[in-house]
């Protein structure tokens, strides 16, 4: 009898794939470069003159053009069912950024990196978190995710240390700082390059009739038709996640919200990033393992309600301490929430179309968090103070909560 190879699919294991650990090393690197200098940005563009409203708007593009892109991204990634290629892309794009943002001096080329920034993570991020759950079971997805993003969020954290202490070694030059990011965007590149793999597929060249060979995934066509073969139930959370992400504007403005009610020093200001990036680290982890045995919409009704109490805290904040607690709270929300997201994603949407789900879902993120959101955010701060623009987030984030609970009861009686 012919001996049959064939590579195993991913199994249910205590150990996490080594590929994720590469993404979230990876990932380390990329986030410590973002960080050294996004806590700057929206203070930059306001040294420039932008109004409050503008930077809103300015925002709220980058994020939303790459939260769109991630769409296509996804659907191109499932067609050709490789995922490497596009991740080379986007990153190839981030690390150009990263330069440009070393010569910028006024407003066009920052905003022109910025959406360079943003264009490219679009093109990376689907087809990096789709080939997650290529390469983990479901029972793990939750712990893989947590895992990745628990080592996401550690760069973030001490990419916003390195880039507050840049400031004075640099003496507030924000452009050198920017320069200086550049180095540890390029090694995550090496990263990317040389050890991250493409997942192999089953190899179907076996001869023997007694093993039965895995079944072909289908290849669907790069069409907007797949959507509705993602399933009500994928709906059903979207619409929660719209709703929800219209209180979440960019951290840009809790940055902004110190530097202007608190007067915090300017090279202070990253002190912001680096406890709201610790709560996010030091909790993604833990709920990504205790979702993967319990039900996720009850941490996702859990994540929504520490939004509503950082909503609480820093609307109504009279000092620095009060202040970080918030930042904490919003920390802790935002890991809860964006693994349970994804997660659930993974769960529920049909393998071969995971990464149109994870697109979707990052289509619904821009339109909902990153445009509408944070526009709103700039207007209401503009004319109405920082702190109402805190309160509006609140009562958007109960209306998503008590939508999740009607959701949940329709889904019981079904």
């Amino acid at each position: 009898m012919t001996t049959v190879l064939v590579d195993k699919p991913p199994q249910a294991s205590d150990k996490i794939h080594p590929t994720v650990w590469k993404i979230g090393f990876m990932m380390f690197l990329v986030n410590l470069s973002f960080l050294m200098g996004y806590s700057y940005i929206t203070i930059y563009m306001d040294s420039l003159g932008l109004a409050m409203a503008w930077i809103g708007v300015a925002e709220g593009l980058a994020e939303a053009s790459s939260y769109i892109l991630k769409l296509f991204s996804g659907m191109i990634s499932d067609y050709f069912r490789r995922r490497k290629p596009l991740m080379v892309i986007g990153y190839s794009m981030i690390v150009a950024s990263r330069i440009l943002f070393g010569f910028a001096n006024s407003f066009t080329p920052l905003f022109l990196g910025r959406m360079g920034e943003r264009i490219g993570n679009g093109t990376q991020s689907t087809p990096r978190d789709t080939m997650v759950s290529d390469v983990v079971s479901s029972k793990r997805i939750g712990a893989a995710y947590g895992l990745k993003r628990a080592l996401s969020q550690g760069g973030a954290f001490l990419g916003a240390i390195v880039g507050m202490f840049a400031m004075r070694l640099f003496d507030n030059n924000i452009q050198h700082v920017f320069q200086a990011a550049v180095i540890p965007a390029i090694l995550a590149y090496v990263i990317l390059i040389f050890s991250i793999k493409e997942p192999k597929r089953f190899n179907h060249s076996a001869v023997s009739s007694e093993i039965p060979l895995p079944e072909e995934k289908r290849r669907h066509p790069i069409s907007l038709k797949n959507l509705r073969l993602l399933g009500k139930s994928f709906w059903l959370l979207m619409l929660v996640a719209g709703i929800f992400m219209l209180a979440r504007f960019s951290e840009g403005f809790l940055t902004l919200y110190a530097r202007k009610t608190f007067d915090m020093p300017l090279e202070n200001v990253p002190l912001v990033m680096v406890v709201f990036n610790a709560a996010w680290c030091l909790t993604v982890y833990p709920v990504g393992r205790m979702a993967d045995r319990m039900n996720r919409y009850w941490f996702l009704i859990m994540g929504i309600i520490f939004l509503v109490l950082a909503d609480m805290v820093l609307a109504s904040a009279d000092s620095l301490t009060m202040l970080f607690v918030g930042v904490g709270f919003w920390g802790v929300q935002y890991a809860i929430t964006q693994n349970i997201f994804l997660s659930l994603i993974a769960e529920i949407v049909p393998e071969d179309l995971r990464g149109t789900g994870f697109g979707c879902y990052y289509v619904i993120c821009a339109v909902s968090e990153y445009f509408a959101c944070s526009i709103i955010a700039g207007i209401v701060s503009q004319h109405f103070g920082q702190s109402r623009m805190f309160l509006a987030s609140g009562v958007i984030a109960v209306f998503s909560l008590l939508v999740l609970i009607v959701i949940m009861g329709y889904k019981n009686k079904k």
